[in-house]
């Protein structure tokens, strides 16, 4: 059961123009308003910054979400342009891709080791873990433990998974690394060199906010089941959230089919929610108010996994 093909129609289905166009013109929006926020960035007050900068690198996850996707252009060089600047610093570009086109198999949806984006453990990691670990997780479940310390848990895994595995001679993704370190110092050239915004500024009002905004889309969208459909989750969010994640809340939807732009997305739920709904379970959460009423303290679900 393999999502269907990810490559966006061509030419004589829809011209690329009018299928890509919100998104560029949303990438620009994206990419000037952080120019402006960091250009002034010492006249504007830290708690405006935090906001506006979590929500500007969240909003430019959504668009390297649609270039993994093929929906910006049907050449991959004008595809990708839009989604490589590393506002966020730690994910390069090439890596994020490879491994959400993995997620997209329906079979290894939420096993851990085989699903890329999987937040569970196995159960005999589980039982050789120490408690305070377990206890973190459990935290972790939470969509508080989510917000707060999962920047630091996904990132530091992160970092840690590639520099392991370049140690072990494992040079799958050097090349890789090799080119996003000096577009990386570009952006670094321009927020520290260009605005005068302190390194560790710029971590703390904008990357751990990104991601931490970020992990309010992923929270609640895939849970263990048996039955590889009903892993995955609809989320009927209003229209800033729905904005901010391109209808990626509609997560189901979106699975069944990754050929759609994320603008004809809502419109496709519509016309099959009573089929879409029949097939993932009944998996809906009427909003990110219900998720944060339901889950802000108390875990979504076990860390561990519960087939695996």
């Amino acid at each position: 059961m393999r999502a269907k093909s990810m490559r966006a129609p061509g030419p004589q289905a829809q011209s690329w123009v009018r299928r890509a166009g919100p998104t560029w013109l949303i990438a620009i929006v994206i990419y000037a308003g952080f120019g402006i926020l960091t250009w002034h960035y010492h006249a504007i007050p830290w708690w405006l910054v935090m906001p506006a900068g979590g929500i500007l690198l969240a909003w430019q996850g959504s668009v390297q979400h649609e270039a993994v996707h093929g929906q910006l252009a049907p050449w991959r060089w004008l595809n990708d342009l839009p989604a490589l600047p590393p506002l966020a610093l730690w994910l390069p570009f090439p890596i994020y891709r490879a491994t959400h086109v993995a997620h997209h198999d329906f079979d290894i949806l939420t096993e851990p080791w085989r699903d890329p984006e999987s937040f569970y453990v196995d159960q005999s990691t589980w039982r050789r873990l120490p408690r305070a670990t377990r206890a973190l997780l459990v935290v972790y479940n939470t969509l508080l433990g989510r917000l707060l310390i999962g920047p630091f848990l996904v990132i530091g895994q992160f970092l840690w998974a590639e520099a392991t595995a370049l140690a072990r001679g494992d040079r799958r993704h050097l090349a890789i690394w090799l080119w996003h370190v000096p577009a990386t110092a570009l952006v670094l050239a321009w927020v520290v060199g260009a605005c005068a915004i302190p390194l560790g500024q710029y971590l703390l009002l904008f990357v751990l906010p990104g991601a931490s905004v970020t992990l309010i889309r992923s929270y609640a969208e895939h849970k263990a089941a048996w039955t590889p459909f009903e892993r995955t989750a609809v989320i009927e969010a209003g229209a800033f959230f729905s904005l901010l994640f391109f209808n990626n809340n509609l997560h189901f939807a979106h699975h069944k089919r990754p050929d759609l732009p994320w603008h004809a997305l809502p419109g496709y739920y519509r016309r099959q929610r009573a089929q879409l709904l029949e097939e993932n379970g009944g998996l809906l959460y009427r909003g990110y108010r219900e998720i944060f009423r339901r889950f802000l303290v108390r875990p979504v679900d076990t860390p561990a996994h519960p087939y695996f």
